[in-house]
C-alpha cells in the first residue's frame, strides 16, 4: 500500500539496521513525526541522540492527509463542557504555538515540504446541525480566538454552515520528515531503520534499551513515539487506548482544485485537501471512523469515496487509495509525558486522535521540556498519569466487551469457514481438528496459514477484506496477510503454519 507521500520523495526513507551496542543520553523508539520532532529539538540542544525504527522513517505519518491545524473538529466546546474555559483556552494556544513551530522550523532549516498557509474548515449540510457550530462559535469567541460562520466555501456541494479557522497549513509530511533526518545527523545524531526495541529495563541510573537483533542501546532517557505504547507495564495504555481506521483517495480532478482544507460534523465524515504531486495538484478525500478490527463497512470504503467523487468530479481520475489507523483516547486527550512514575525517565507521546500534524510538535515540546526539567505551562492538559477516564463509561464498556470476547468468547466459537469457500486474494478463520487457523488464499490460489492470535495479548483477530489484512479487535494490531506485522502495540509477528 503506498501513499502520494511516499511516492513523492527521492530522499531514502531507510538507514542502516543497528548491528553494535549504543550509548546516547536520549533514545527514541519511533522515527515518525513525534519520534523526529523530538530528535530534531533534542539534538539541536546538544544531546546525543539515538532514534530507531522497526521499519523505515515516518511509517503511520505516510498515510495521513498532512493538515497542521488547531480546529480539530467542534473540540472546544467539548473540552469547555468536559473541563472548562481555562482548559480549552490552554489548548488552543498550544496547538496554535505548534503551527508556527513547525513553520518557524521549516523556514529556519529551509525543507521543501510543500509548505502552505491555508484556512481550514468544519461544515455541515444538515440544518439541524448548524447549532452545534454556532455553539462552537460561541466558546471560540469568548476564548478569544477570531473563528468566522460562513456559508460560502468552495466545496463543489451546498452547506447550511461552515466555521473557519485563518492561518492554518498543509504540507507534505515525509519530505518534512526527511527534512528533520537531515539536520539530526548534521547534529551528530544517528538513525536506525529495520531496528526493533522489543524491551526497556533499568539499569542503574540509566536504561537499557533491547532490539530484536541483540544489541542494547544505553541511555539515561526513553522516548516511545510508536504511537501506541509496545510496553504494556505498568502504564497500561492499552487499557486507554483504542485505534481507528480511514480510508484516503488521491484524485486528479480534471478541474481545479480546492482551495484551503475541510471537515464536516458527522457520520459520513469526508475530509478535503489539495496536495501538490508530480508537478500537479490533486485532490486527497479521507473518510471513515472505523474502530479497527470491528464492523468492517459492507461496501468497499474506497468505492464508497470513489462513488462520492464521481458525483462531483465526473472525468476524475483516481491515483492512489490507501488507510491511515490512528490511536485514540477514551477522553479524546493524549497521553503525553511520563510512561508511568515507576519508569523516571521513560516518556511517551500517543492518543493523537486523527490530529497527529499538529499535536506532534506540541508532544516534542512538552517531552524535551521535561528532559530539559523546565516548566511547560501545557502539560496539564494531556498528563499522562492521569485516571479521569472512567467518566465516558460507554466507551470503557465497550473496550471490556471487546477484550472479553476476543480473547476468550469468540475462542470458543465455531468457525462457519471452510477451505473451499475462501476466495482468492481473501481470508479467513477455519478450524481443523478443533483448532483456529487463519487462511489466506492469495491471487495465484496459493493457501497461505497462520496462528490467528495477536502476539500482543493473545486476542482473536479478524481478517480485513478491505486492507487484506489481519485485525486484532482488542488493541489495534495489524499484520499483513502473511502474517508479518504492520502496526503496534504488537511488535512480533504472527506463527506461520507449513
Amino acid at each position: 500500500m503506498n501513499s502520494i507521500w511516499i511516492d513523492s520523495v527521492k530522499g531514502n526513507l531507510t538507514f542502516d539496521t543497528l548491528n553494535k551496542n549504543l550509548e546516547a543520553d536520549v533514545c527514541i523508539i519511533g522515527a515518525g513525526i513525534f519520534g523526529m520532532t523530538c530528535g530534531y529539538y533534542l539534538s539541536h540542544l546538544g544531546f546525543k541522540v539515538v532514534l530507531i525504527d522497526k521499519n523505515t522513517l515516518a511509517g503511520t505519518t505516510s498515510f495521513t492527509t498532512g493538515k497542521i491545524t488547531s480546529q480539530h473538529d467542534l473540540f472546544y466546546s467539548y473540552l469547555n463542557t468536559s473541563y472548562d474555559m481555562h482548559f480549552a483556552k490552554d489548548y488552543l494556544e498550544a496547538n496554535e504555538k505548534a503551527i508556527k513551530n513547525i513553520q518557524d522550523i521549516i523556514h529556519k532549516k529551509q525543507i521543501d515540504c510543500d509548505f502552505e498557509i491555508q484556512n481550514s474548515y468544519v461544515y455541515t449540510t444538515k440544518k439541524e446541525e448548524v447549532d452545534l457550530l454556532e455553539k462552537e462559535l460561541k466558546v471560540l469567541e469568548t476564548l478569544g480566538y477570531p473563528a468566522k460562520f460562513t456559508k460560502h466555501i468552495s466545496l463543489p456541494f451546498k452547506v447550511e454552515g461552515a466555521l473557519c479557522f485563518n492561518n492554518q497549513a498543509k504540507f507534505n509530511p515525509l519530505k518534512y520528515i526527511l527534512g528533520l533526518s537531515k539536520t539530526i545527523l548534521e547534529k551528530n545524531g544517528q538513525i536506525y531503520t529495520n531496528t526493533i526495541a522489543i524491551d526497556i529495563e533499568k539499569d542503574k541510573k540509566d536504561y537499557a534499551v533491547y532490539t530484536n537483533n541483540g544489541n542494547v542501546i544505553k541511555a539515561k532517557h526513553v522516548i516511545m513515539a510508536t504511537r501506541y505504547p509496545f510496553i504494556n507495564v505498568p502504564g497500561f495504555y492499552f487499557s486507554k487506548l483504542y485505534q481507528s481506521t480511514s480510508y484516503i483517495i488521491a484524485l486528479d480532478t480534471k478541474k481545479d482544485v480546492l482551495e484551503d482544507m475541510y471537515i464536516n460534523i458527522s457520520s459520513p465524515i469526508y475530509s478535503f485537501r489539495s496536495a501538490k504531486f508530480n508537478g500537479k495538484d490533486i485532490l486527497l478525500i479521507a473518510s471513515g471512523n472505523t474502530k479497527t478490527g470491528h464492523d468492517y463497512p459492507q461496501e468497499n470504503p474506497y468505492t464508497t469515496l470513489k462513488n462520492f467523487a464521481k458525483q462531483y468530479y465526473p472525468d476524475c481520475d483516481v491515483l492512489y487509495e490507501w488507510s491511515s489507523e490512528d490511536c485514540i483516547s477514551l477522553d479524546k486527550l493524549p497521553y503525553i509525558g511520563k510512561y508511568s512514575n515507576l519508569l523516571p525517565n521513560v516518556y511517551v507521546g500517543t492518543g493523537f486522535k486523527k490530529w497527529g500534524m499538529t499535536l506532534s510538535n506540541v508532544a516534542a515540546n512538552l517531552i524535551v521540556d521535561e528532559i530539559c526539567e523546565r516548566k511547560n505551562p501545557y502539560a496539564y492538559l494531556f498528563d499522562s498519569s492521569r485516571f479521569g477516564l472512567f467518566k465516558n463509561f460507554d466507551e470503557v464498556k465497550n473496550m471490556v466487551v471487546d477484550s472479553t470476547n476476543s480473547l476468550l468468547l469468540n475462542k470458543l466459537k465455531s468457525s462457519d469457514a471452510t477451505l473451499e469457500n475462501i476466495q482468492r486474494n481473501s481470508g479467513d478463520i477455519i478450524e481443523l481438528d478443533g483448532k483456529k487457523i487463519g487462511i489466506y488464499r492469495d491471487k495465484d490460489n496459493k493457501i497461505h496459514a497462520i496462528n490467528p492470535i495477536c502476539t500482543h495479548l493473545g486476542c482473536l483477530l479478524t481478517w480485513n477484506d478491505i486492507d487484506k489484512t489481519w485485525d486484532c479487535p482488542c488493541h489495534g494490531s495489524r499484520y499483513d496477510a502473511l502474517g508479518k506485522n504492520l502496526y503496534g502495540p504488537a511488535f512480533k509477528d504472527l506463527e506461520i503454519y507449513q
